[in-house]
């Protein structure tokens, strides 16, 4: 089975709490975006293999935070709508830069293979709900210990090549652009999450612990999605530092490091 952090394990977290923890993190970041269904509680429960009443209090606890509206014959939808401010970039830097911190840091590849594209990542790469990627799950690191977790899914019929080896050596952007590919564009979505206990057994980090997620698309120069990234990282060991420029230039350059 493959390994993902998508998903959360038991811990001495109350079961109600990691059940609502799962899907604050999926409505804050936008994977449930304004006005999606949320799960029932008879879905949610056997989802978790958890009772109704365990899964209601979970619903109950996204109501009272104001995530999730809750209506009769309705059912529970996500009410929260996710404030952006779009910030333009030049992409040629913003891609040599993140190369550039790939390069400077250490990778340990968890998991390869081919799997159905999730409803989010599908909408990403303009395929189809459960059509063919190539998903890696990898661990970046930072002077031997975890920064974070990077989940990456690649159209499987854009002739990238893909190996623990090659991952382990090059950055993925780099592997993209040595297929022939002309990196055009991109977006990038910056948001805080919490670990659960799966991704805080990954990154060696405490459950509930401040996570910065980064959700990032990158298309070529005809506008086709090549690539979607959502990466996990440690709070206590990354930063995102931006140089910003007058109007005599536009461009807003993202530089990317981890804290010593």
């Amino acid at each position: 089975m493959a390994k993902s952090i998508r998903t959360g394990a038991r811990d001495a977290i109350p079961l109600y709490h990691q059940i609502f923890l799962g899907l604050r993190d999926e409505i804050l970041s936008g994977a449930r975006g304004f006005g999606a269904a949320i799960p029932t509680e008879q879905e949610l429960g056997e989802i978790h293999s958890v009772s109704r009443i365990t899964a209601r209090r979970a619903l109950d606890e996204l109501a009272d935070a104001g995530l999730v509206e809750r209506r009769r014959r309705v059912g529970t939808r996500v009410a929260f709508r996710a404030p952006t401010v779009p910030i333009d970039g030049q992409i040629d830097q913003a891609v040599d830069s993140l190369i550039a911190f790939g390069r400077g840091t250490q990778v340990r590849v968890i998991d390869l293979g081919e799997v159905p594209a999730p409803a989010d990542v599908a909408s990403a790469l303009g395929l189809p709900p459960g059509a063919a990627v190539l998903r890696a799950l990898r661990i970046r690191m930072a002077n031997q210990a975890p920064l974070g977790a990077i989940e990456s899914f690649v159209p499987r019929d854009i002739g990238v090549t893909l190996s623990h080896e090659a991952l382990g050596n090059q950055p993925m952007l780099e592997l993209i652009r040595a297929a022939g590919h002309t990196i055009g564009a991109g977006s990038q979505t910056i948001s805080a999450m919490s670990a659960d206990p799966a991704l805080a057994t990954l990154l060696e980090t405490e459950p509930r612990a401040a996570i910065i997620r980064i959700d990032r698309t990158v298309k070529d120069d005809h506008g086709r999605a090549l690539l979607f990234t959502s990466a996990r990282y440690r709070g206590d060991r990354y930063r995102l530092s931006l140089d910003l420029h007058g109007s005599a230039q536009t461009a807003v350059t993202a530089a990317i490091s981890a804290s010593e």
